[in-house]
């Protein structure tokens, strides 16, 4: 490697953490070879004090910006339709049938499942506007094989068919939300037809 490359290397180095970025300087400007240590020490040295300007600058501006830590979800969610009356998975709905929304809430930092006492409410929003507030508990009804969020809608007689997103939006003890859209995928989405 030359003394040129090895100051630009060092200069242009692109790691995510300034300690990464600092170890990542000292070990190319200490690493090379025998023959140019000289000329290249001195290159090194200059390229590690431009760096580190430009990692000082980074930090001022991260101060200012909020951390990825505190913009990342509180929460991750698990989610699909069923048919009302068994349960078996499904994203095609007839008229006057019935949709049943299961969702898992999950703390993004535990792993651990949220419920009742975790969230002020878990709401299905539909395409039009329509709102469907879920309800946690035991599954299937009346049974405690599994624990979590859930509610039904009856397709409407005079509802459009076609294919139409959803989003969950859960709010926490805090007010705070969280929106969780399925995949977007077509064949995927909540499809009403007419047969």
């Amino acid at each position: 490697m030359t003394c040129a490359n090895a100051s630009r290397n060092a200069a242009f180095s692109s790691v995510a953490t300034k300690q990464q970025e600092e170890a990542d300087v000292l070990h190319r400007v200490t690493f090379h070879s025998r023959a140019a240590v000289g000329t290249c020490r001195v290159l090194g040295i200059a390229a590690a004090i431009l760096v580190g300007g430009a990692i000082g600058h980074d930090a001022a501006a991260q101060d200012k910006a909020p951390s990825a830590l505190t913009t990342a979800p509180a929460m991750f969610f698990e989610g699909d339709m069923v048919l009302a009356q068994a349960c078996v998975l499904n994203n095609r709905f007839r008229r006057n049938e019935g949709v049943v929304w299961r969702v898992r809430v999950l703390d993004a930092k535990t792993g651990q499942q949220i419920d009742a006492k975790g969230l002020k409410s878990l709401v299905i929003e539909l395409a039009d506007g329509q709102k469907i507030s879920m309800k946690y508990g035991g599954h299937p009804r009346g049974g405690n094989d599994d624990r979590f969020w859930s509610t039904s809608w009856k397709v409407p007689e005079n509802y459009p068919t076609g294919t139409f997103a959803y989003t969950v939006v859960a709010t926490d003890l805090k007010g705070d939300i969280t929106r969780w859209q399925p995949f977007t995928i077509k064949m995927s989405q909540l499809t009403i037809v007419d047969e």
